[in-house]
């Protein structure tokens, strides 16, 4: 199976990982999260012990729950690194469910069937997507302003990665490579180099930068894309020269902001510590907006 697009999502505050398959149009969870949540253990481990001691009951009684059950490679909650993880759909975990007691059991099949039909109709109508992906950093008190502009960063992000697949670029090692180099090109710093200077692990490093840094990130990754399409590079060593120049490009607006306001545009403050963009929770203006409530 392809994953195509893997999150955690929360039942009663419980993380739960998920992923779903395009070609199966089919959400996957992993088994021993849901075994976590149902026998309402917390500790992973024991979680994962319960599991394999219930699918090594279940496949003596001959159970075809663990004879269909995949895996995908998930983020350990541990160390985050992607492991081989027993997954199984909707249809897998609501008889799974009858396999452990557990008052739990009712609103997990409630919460089951509420994932599944937001996929759906995000799948039927796109928009929905992005209006809860406005719902979540409202509630996380992000302005009205930084979260325009957060959403125009990831449909920017998205043409610069349709135009690197045209090119021939890889997902994951090529992609990472060539983000460096339009981070290096026009903040200074690497990826990594940036969070550290604001102090990110796992956190999303756009999550956390100020309007304006988001506005020149998204300036180079722009005129990465624009410069590719009218240059079309072949090989990766092209591309690679590609995204230094979108990159510079941002680079000198940088440097020019910075002149005419005597002020550095890069800032080691994230999310919690820039006060333009914690207002707290989005009041009565907010909810006045579609598509935000």
């Amino acid at each position: 199976m392809q994953m195509t697009n893997d999150k955690v999502q929360l039942f009663e505050d419980q993380p739960i990982r998920t992923a779903w398959v395009e070609d199966e149009e089919e959400w996957y969870f992993s088994i021993v999260d849901v075994v976590g949540v149902l026998t309402e253990q917390l500790d992973f481990n024991k979680a994962r012990k319960y599991w394999n001691k219930l699918k090594q009951r279940l496949d003596n009684e001959g159970s075809q729950l663990v004879t269909n059950c995949h895996q995908l490679k998930m983020k350990s909650p541990k160390d985050r690194k992607r492991y081989n993880t027993d997954v199984a759909n909707t249809e897998q975990l609501l008889r799974l469910i009858q396999s452990v007691p557990s008052k739990k059991a009712e609103p997990f099949k409630l919460w089951l069937a509420q994932v599944g039909r937001e996929r759906i109709e995000e799948v039927i109508d796109p928009e929905l997507t992005i209006e809860r992906a406005l719902e979540t950093y409202a509630k996380k008190g992000y302005s009205r302003e930084w979260i325009n502009q957060r959403l125009q960063a990831i449909q920017v992000r998205k043409e610069l990665t349709d135009e690197w697949d045209k090119r021939g670029v890889k997902k994951g090692v090529e992609y990472a490579i060539l983000t460096d180099e339009i981070s290096k090109a026009w903040s200074g710093m690497t990826t990594r180099q940036y969070k550290n200077l604001k102090g990110l692990k796992k956190e999303n490093l756009r999550d956390n930068m100020s309007t304006l840094e988001l506005v020149l990130n998204m300036l180079a990754e722009a005129t990465t894309t624009e410069i590719s399409k009218q240059k079309k590079p072949e090989s990766f060593e092209e591309n690679r020269m590609v995204a230094i120049e979108g990159g510079e490009a941002a680079g000198e607006a940088r440097r020019a902001v910075e002149k005419r306001t005597g002020k550095p545009v890069i800032t080691s403050k994230n999310a919690a510590q820039l006060q333009e963009l914690i207002t707290g929770l989005i009041g009565a203006d907010i909810e006045e907006e579609n598509g935000l409530n």
